[in-house]
């Protein structure tokens, strides 16, 4: 996934040739950072073992590339406020992840001072 999104990011119309899809630079950079994203969530996945946590921060990394892109690319249209109401949906993911990793890190106080999980 990271292999063939950073090559549809930084090299779209070689991409586009091997994919057979047509050449539309931006599409197919949003398509890489997209699979970019994809595979750091599945990288996150091996190290973190919180469902609800990678999920949420998933979805900020590859959102937050997805609003870059859109600043990257405003040359090639696109609505200027497009980047702006991104990066808003990222920082509520933000304040998900940070939530979820406090509400995890109180879970394991309260286990270490039982003395173990749920009865």
């Amino acid at each position: 996934m990271l292999a063939f999104g950073i090559w549809a990011r930084w090299d779209p119309v070689g991409f586009a040739d091997f994919a057979n899809w047509p050449h539309h630079a931006h599409f197919l950079h949003d398509a890489g950072v997209f699979q970019i994203g994809i595979g750091l969530t599945m990288l996150a996945a091996l190290l973190w073992r919180d469902t609800i946590a990678v999920v949420l921060a998933g979805f900020v990394v590859t959102n937050t590339f997805h609003a870059v892109n859109h600043v990257l690319d405003l040359h090639r249209g696109g609505n200027t406020a497009d980047p702006w109401l991104l990066l808003a949906l990222s920082a509520v993911g933000a304040v998900g992840v940070v939530l979820r990793v406090r509400q995890l890190g109180r879970r394991s106080r309260m286990q270490e001072t039982t003395g173990g999980g749920r009865p």
